[in-house]
């Protein structure tokens, strides 16, 4: 059975309000437990609404659950995805306020701009290279608003994938003649090495997971602007970060980024 419209609102409140006051909340399929996916679409959909009706800018979207295993551990067939709004770009090399999250944690990815809008059914990887304007490294800061870091799919994608901030680097580079399967990529914490990966960690192949992106907003009648910043999935496991904490990623062909935690 649906929520009702009034209950959708009242629980994307409740997430808008943890992210701004910075405070983590009990998941909401506690008092849900039958969420289902569409209206935890729909909460998500309701939260975006609450920022932009605040000034925030939905700038892109993010793909989330874009390894195979993550996806068998929590039981599905296809990633999930967020919207990626101005209020969560941080510039190349800033520094980020710690006290202003709940508990981060950084994961490498590789970003794309998008030049056209795509629009599915049936995107391909090979559409969505051509609509490519360019591609970024990219650090997204992840901080659910949930005890713990512990929630479910449904609750998850109401709280828009756990999105908090994100830096892309700032050298655009054509896609190309790109491998992003094969290509290598480091995560450094202190000027530690501290993860290691490669493109095909998502999904076989970054591009697919822009794909599966399109197609999965086709489904609920939507379409992927041009201009559009994509975050194609986590290429490495989450660290965790805090305070004094400096982080870069390193791509092969596509340069670095980094950011501060302060």
């Amino acid at each position: 059975m649906s929520l009702s419209p009034e209950t959708i609102a009242q629980l994307a409140t409740l997430l808008h309000d943890a992210e701004r006051d910075v405070r983590d909340t009990v998941k909401i399929t506690d008092a849900h437990p039958d969420l289902s996916i569409e209206d935890a679409y729909r909460i998500q959909d309701a939260l975006r609404a609450h920022k932009q009706a605040r000034g925030v800018r939905c700038v892109g979207m993010k793909m989330g659950l874009t390894s195979y295993a993550k996806m068998q551990q929590m039981g599905v067939e296809t990633p999930i995805y967020g919207f990626l709004g101005s209020d969560n770009a941080v510039d190349d090399g800033a520094e980020i306020e710690a006290a202003r999250l709940i508990h981060p944690k950084v994961e490498a990815e590789i970003a794309f701009v998008m030049r056209d809008a795509l629009q599915g059914p049936g995107c391909t990887p090979e559409q969505v290279m051509a609509a490519t304007l360019c591609l970024l490294p990219a650090i997204e800061v992840i901080d659910s608003r949930y005890e713990n870091f512990r929630f479910d799919l449904p609750s998850v994608i109401a709280d828009n994938t756990s999105a908090a901030r994100y830096v892309i680097g700032s050298r655009p580079t054509a896609p190309q003649g790109l491998d992003l399967e094969t290509t290598g990529v480091v995560l450094e914490k202190n000027g530690q090495v501290v993860e290691v990966g490669a493109g095909a960690a998502v999904l076989g192949n970054p591009a697919l997971a822009v794909a599966m992106l399109v197609d999965m907003l086709h489904a609920r009648g939507q379409s992927l602007p041009a201009g559009s910043v994509v975050l194609s999935g986590a290429i490495t496991a989450a660290v965790a970060v805090e305070a004094g904490d400096n982080v870069q990623v390193r791509i092969d062909g596509l340069g670095s980024t980094g950011l501060r935690f302060v």
